[in-house]
Formats: structure tokens, sequence, C-alpha cells
């Protein structure tokens, strides 16, 4: 790598965790001058006060660690003159926005070279959850791009990008953990073409765009009356949030609300009626079956299917149906 770039001066804007990996390289790298981020909210039973996962980050490295001289701005908007005054001050070369949840209007970017990490393989998934959506769309493979802010969400040139296959067992949870990571090299190999003074980027095809809309509580639910890649994928993708949930009814009308976790595809193209459940936790979907690997009934915790059928059996011709939320057919 260049030996210059270590000199470089760098702002991270970021809030959410799915920067955390690249904060900490680029703490560990460079330094990082400046960081900011979105005000502490009220979280938790107690609602209490809560730093974004980035600003937690850089206040327990205040004492030691990477972040020691770091300047942390946790503000309602960055676009405000006194924080483009610090931004000025700090004398940043680059900008690197990932997961931060506000727009950077032209006076915060003036000319700063500026990017931001995306986890999609754009122009695929734009938008809120493009982790989610490409699950629940059945993609094989995602990713993450690095690109220039432009005024349009996630339109930007593309600088780079990592691809990966999506691991039919992981859900959006895991996956964002892993993409987080993967992305870390992306930024890396950016930032060193930037300091290089050799930036190279591709525009979009706006024809392959598609939208990542965010996820909504009413969406919590799944159809089986659908393939079996795409129920799998569904579950997976609504995982952590907003969860999958059905109703199981049994043959005698009782009913009962059932959490899933995770799924496997079953092998081959034949099963039980779509939505009907048995007892080795087969569910027959409209092309196929899937298989309950880990559930939860109310009150309960998440735990295998063997587990939980052992405690709680569920008799065989068991349905399986949705809860009637939108389930993006």
């Amino acid at each position: 790598m260049n030996d210059d770039v270590p000199g470089l001066r760098i702002a991270f804007l970021g809030s959410g965790a799915f920067g955390l990996p690249t904060l900490e390289a680029l703490g560990e790298r460079f330094g990082v001058p400046l960081v900011i981020s979105q005000p502490d909210r009220p979280a938790g039973r107690g609602r209490r006060e809560t730093p974004t996962p980035v600003s937690a980050r850089v206040l327990e490295g205040r004492d030691r660690g990477p972040f020691a001289e770091t300047d942390l701005i946790r503000t309602e908007d960055v676009n405000d003159r006194a924080i483009i005054d610090r931004i000025v001050r700090h004398r940043i070369d680059a900008m690197i926005v990932i997961a931060f949840g506000q727009k950077l209007g032209p006076a915060v970017l003036d000319d700063r070279f500026a990017v931001n990490l995306h986890a999609s393989l754009l122009p695929r998934w734009r938008g809120a959850a493009p982790i989610n959506r490409s699950m629940m769309a059945g993609d094989a493979e995602t990713g993450v791009s690095v690109i220039s802010l432009a005024s349009r969400m996630d339109a930007g040139e593309v600088h780079a990008t990592r691809a990966t296959r999506i691991d039919p067992l992981e859900t959006a949870g895991e996956l964002h953990d892993r993409l987080a990571t993967i992305g870390v090299e992306a930024v890396l190999e950016v930032l060193d073409r930037f300091a290089d003074g050799r930036t190279e980027s591709r525009v979009q095809d706006e024809s392959a765009a598609t939208a990542a809309a965010k996820l909504s509580k009413k969406e919590a639910t799944v159809d089986f009356d659908r393939p079996a890649f795409l129920v799998r994928g569904r579950i997976h993708g609504l995982v952590p949030w907003p969860g999958c949930q059905v109703e199981a009814i049994e043959p005698d009308g009782t009913s009962h609300r059932l959490r899933i976790h995770r799924v496997a595809e079953c092998d081959g193209s034949s099963g039980p009626a779509a939505g009907v459940l048995l007892e080795d936790g087969t569910v027959g979907c409209r092309d196929g079956a899937v298989r309950l690997l880990e559930v939860q009934v109310p009150g309960g915790r998440a735990m295998g299917w063997a587990d939980l059928h052992r405690g709680r059996p569920f008799p065989e011709g068991t349905r399986l149906a949705s809860l009637g939320g939108d389930d993006d057919r």
C-alpha cells in the first residue's frame, strides 16, 4: 500500500452496527480524528438514553485504543453550520459514510472525497433494507458496494464491490454481520486508490435498479403457498426483525402462534400440501417443502423443532397459516 495512506484524515459518519468493523479498521490504520453519529435515543424497557453502536464504540475507546483522540459529534442535523465548521477545522480529506441515517448536503461534501458502504451489489436493492429484500426475493448472491454520495438514494457511482453467496441456512442478522466484515476490505481498497490519486468508478445501470423498501411489522409472516426456496428466503430475511410468525391450526381447530427462526429447504420436489405440518417438522410448500429447524412459542425460548415437539407436540396434519400480513407476493 502507498506509504502516504496513513496520513489521510478520515471522518467517519455512521450510527448502526453495520459500520463497526470498518470503523475499527480505520481507527487502527489511520486514527479517526472525527466521528459523527445520531444523537442518543431512549431504548430498552426503562427507555434510558442510549448511544448508537458507533458512538458507544468511540466512547469505549476514549481512555485507550484507537479512538482516544477522536472528536465525537452526536447531532440531529449534520448539515448545521456549526458541524460543518468542525469538519473544516479537522482538515478532513475523506468521509466514510455507513448506516448513518442522515442525508449529507452540498456544504458538508464541499468537494471532499466521500463514499458510502451499501449492503448490496448495486444497482440491485437500493434503499433501507437491502439484506432482507435480497433474501426474501430468493437471491443466491449478494455483497457490498462502495459508492459515491448522490442526490438520489444509493444511485452514486460504484468504486468497489465484494460479492458473496448467501448461505441457505443463514438469517438476515447473520448475513448483516458477515457483510459488515466483508465491507472493510472494499472501503480500504477505495481509500488506497484515493491516496494514490487514482480513483476509478463506474456509473450504475439504471435499468437494473430495484428498490429495497423498509421492513414493517405487518410483513412478519409467511405464506407457504409459494416455492420452497422463496419460503425459506422470506423466513430468514425476516430474522431477527420483525421476525416471522404463523398460526398453527390443529385438526380440531385449536390454534397457536408459532415463531419460525430457521428452516432448511428439503431435497426433492414433493411434500405435503402447502402449509401442512408433519411430525418431523416438514411443511409443504407450493413447490417442494421446508423443514423447521428453530422455532419458538409465545412465552418460550427459541429451540430446535425436535426439542419443542417433544414437550409440546403438534398433531400431524396441523396447518401453518399466514397471519394475513403483507406477504410481498
